[in-house]
């Protein structure tokens, strides 16, 4: 039996754990713990950073995702970017990141000050791609530019 939920203080080693993994799979980064438990505790002590989904399977956590806020002016009201989605190996494929998403979809629409949902996701990672466009997303006509501060590299 799946549940999705709200994360709470509780799932934070948990979400640091996924969070070293997905960086490694997906990058192949050896994330700073330290400064990863920070960041997590960050989220649940100021809601407005945003806020963890989690996907429980038997009591035992098998997935997560992480929604952050954008505000757009021209649409006056809020993007969701989904963000550190994780799904631990032997549960991939059957359905956990839909609920998740499906669960931050109902989220969104119910909220009044949402307006659509986003992601980003590495150039080469065909699966999580073709997972995607399968929930209904479609490739935006924006591409990704990013700087990282001297202090934030390596």
């Amino acid at each position: 039996m799946l549940n999705i939920r709200r994360g709470t203080i509780d799932d934070a080693d948990t979400i640091v754990r996924f969070n070293m993994e997905m960086a490694r799979e997906t990058e192949n980064i050896a994330l700073s713990p330290h400064k990863l438990k920070k960041g997590v505790a960050s989220v649940f002590e100021d809601s407005s950073k945003g806020f963890y989904v989690i996907a429980e399977c038997d009591g035992d956590v098998v997935g997560q995702a992480l929604i952050t806020h954008e505000w757009s002016d021209w649409r006056n009201s809020f993007f969701w970017w989904i963000q550190s989605v994780y799904v631990v190996p032997d549960y991939r494929r059957t359905g956990v990141f839909r609920a998740i998403f499906e669960h931050i979809k109902r989220a969104a629409e119910s909220a009044s000050n949402v307006c659509g949902l986003r992601l980003y996701v590495d150039k080469n990672n065909h699966i999580a791609k073709r997972t995607y466009e399968s929930l209904g997303m479609e490739r935006s006509h924006y591409e990704l530019y990013e700087i990282l501060l001297t202090r934030y590299r390596g």
